[in-house]
């Protein structure tokens, strides 16, 4: 059975109740059972944190020998040289998810540190670009 861990960074643990017009009014914790129910044959595991550390613990804890990792990294995709160091050190490929369009969006979210370390990038899509990433996972 293949492994793909998705990692949520900070403030996606208010999935559904922060900004609902743009992230939409779904908690992860009601999405998720519906994402894993479309792949039963896949252990989908989920972890969030909103402290940078623990996002890379979890990833180097993960990062050798799942299948792949789905990554929001939230605010810290445009701030954490730390991350993209992680992401690179990893076996698994890491797909980056935004759950908004970033491009449509202020400057500053324009650009992704953690990108380049990433295998791809998908934007836009509400939380449905957390499925279209494990297809891409799937597929690679």
């Amino acid at each position: 059975m293949k492994k793909i861990v998705i990692v949520n960074g900070p403030n996606l643990n208010l999935l559904g109740r922060r900004e609902p017009g743009i992230y939409g009014r779904q908690s992860f914790e009601e999405y998720l059972p519906k994402l894993q129910a479309q792949y039963p044959e896949v252990e989908i595991s989920y972890y969030q944190s909103n402290v940078e550390g623990e996002l890379i613990d979890k990833l180097q804890e993960v990062g050798f020998e799942a299948d792949g990792i789905v990554l929001n990294a939230g605010a810290y995709t445009h701030t954490s040289v730390a991350l993209q160091d992680c992401i690179r050190a990893l076996k698994s490929p890491v797909v980056e998810v935004h759950i908004s369009n970033v491009h449509q969006r202020e400057e500053f979210r324009h650009k992704s540190l953690i990108a380049c370390a990433c295998r791809g990038v998908i934007c836009g899509f509400g939380l449905d670009s957390y499925r279209l990433a494990v297809e891409a996972l799937l597929k690679a």
